[in-house]
């Protein structure tokens, strides 16, 4: 994926932002969170990371398919400030949990990002925050009526942090196709949850069903990143670039850049081939 999201590789830092106002563990001030966040998308656009994603992963417990406006205004200023000091020629994305989809696509288009990250597109699942059904129909609508058809719509399938009982008879590649079938833009492969790493006969079932571009969305390290470097378009990573692998802590340049180091030198082996 590159500057027109096609299938080239593409490394994806992720920003977890601070909790945000009103949410149980929050403590810091907009102003505060605006730094952090800035902070963060410098130290990645320094590092050659030039796609990253900002997601609210620190507003626990979340909740289902909703969000206050609290939420999806400050989203809005935070991914507009990066877009625009840091990632003004790259590509930004925002998730907003739990399956706020639309509130996403919201923050996306008024900010000028370029994707967003997007659970529950197509069947169903227990997730942590209760019944978690499909809205590929109704998010796609919002998509048209908003204007918002350039930002691309990649989605999890066969979720992690989900029990996927109800939906145990249809095997990932399916749900990959069915997917596609509704005009998802990018399928995302996730191991069973946070920095937990994806099954590589998922991935290759996945491939087999689906055209579509395959972004793996959790546990990729310095340590498995070539065993998973044909498996997939794009790697979006989190815990590994954290101080300690623990998603709760500072970026860790460090870290970042030795990814980047060998994320570049197997491009460059590839494109010899």
């Amino acid at each position: 994926m590159d500057k027109n999201l096609t299938k080239t590789k593409t490394l994806i830092g992720m920003i977890h932002v601070p909790a945000l106002p009103g949410t149980p563990s929050n403590t810091l001030s907009p102003d505060q969170i605006l730094e952090v966040v800035m902070n963060e998308a410098r130290i990645y656009s320094e590092c050659g990371v030039n796609t990253i994603i900002l997601e609210n992963m620190h507003d626990l417990p979340y909740l289902k398919r909703t969000c206050g406006p609290e939420i999806v205004s400050l989203m809005s200023i935070l991914c507009f400030q990066v877009k625009n000091k840091y990632f003004k020629d790259k590509l930004v994305g925002v998730q907003i949990l739990a399956g706020c989809n639309k509130q996403s696509l919201a923050v996306a288009y008024n900010s000028g990002c370029d994707f967003i990250r997007a659970e529950g597109f197509v069947f169903a699942s227990i997730a942590d925050e209760g019944f978690m059904d499909a809205d590929a129909g109704e998010l796609l609508r919002y998509r048209k009526q908003i204007g918002a058809d350039k930002i691309k719509i990649f989605t999890d399938i066969k979720k992690k942090h989900s029990a996927n009982l109800i939906t145990d008879d249809v095997k990932i590649g399916d749900f990959a196709e069915n997917a596609e079938f509704c005009m998802s833009d990018g399928i995302i492969v996730s191991g069973s949850s946070t920095g937990k790493e994806s099954s590589l006969e998922d991935l290759d079932c996945v491939r087999k069903q689906c055209k579509l571009p395959i972004l793996i969305g959790s546990g990729i390290t310095v340590n498995n990143l070539e065993k998973y470097f044909d498996h997939a378009d794009a790697f979006i990573v989190g815990t590994y670039f954290k101080k300690d692998g623990n998603w709760k802590n500072e970026l860790d340049v460090e870290r970042i850049k030795s990814l980047v180091e060998l994320f570049e030198k197997l491009c460059k082996q590839q494109s010899k081939k």
